[in-house]
């Protein structure tokens, strides 16, 4: 195979391929969408579609993670993120996310398997001028996820800025 030829897809996920260090938020494995609402002290209130994908390698220890959002109506694109998702067997999370805005976010948190709850508080959040600190909070409840996403500035302190809740599809 040459450097121009992509490789072939993976193999089709089967629980088989999942990692133990995963199986606690196997949950999200999966393709979710939905809709949200987005807002700030220093920008409008919005409201957005969404997809989130996460998908597992066969037999690694992560979580590949890939989200876009849309303008609804239109269809026309907001935002897009992707990063990788890495449980450990502690209960701990680490997510490294980058957006399509060029900001980079390093998040260390936690999960709870059987309340279905993940934390995530940056550690980092690179290449932005104005953005401090981010946390986020997965929640899966009667089958939906839902997010909240808090962000402070500096001329702000953290405060919610977005919020969803998805379905499985």
């Amino acid at each position: 195979m040459d450097a121009e030829t992509p490789p072939p897809p993976p193999p089709a996920q089967s629980t088989a391929a999942v990692h133990p260090a995963i199986a606690p938020v196997s949950y999200l494995l999966g393709t979710w969408r939905g809709k949200g609402e987005g807002g700030y002290p220093t920008i409008a209130s919005f409201n957005y579609g969404e997809e989130l994908h996460f998908s597992c390698l066969p037999g690694k220890p992560v979580i590949a993670y890939a989200q876009k959002t849309w303008k609804i109506g239109s269809g026309e694109p907001m935002h897009a993120e992707s990063g990788y998702w890495r449980p450990k067997p502690d209960g701990s999370i680490d997510v490294v996310i980058s957006q399509s805005t060029g900001l980079v976010e390093v998040q260390k948190g936690t999960y709870n398997a059987e309340n279905k709850i993940i934390k995530l508080q940056s550690q980092l959040v690179g290449n932005a001028s104005k953005v401090r600190e981010i946390t986020r909070v997965f929640e899966l409840l009667n089958g939906d996820l839902s997010y909240v996403v808090q962000m402070a500035t500096n001329l702000t302190t953290l405060q919610p800025h977005l919020k969803a809740i998805l379905k499985k599809i």
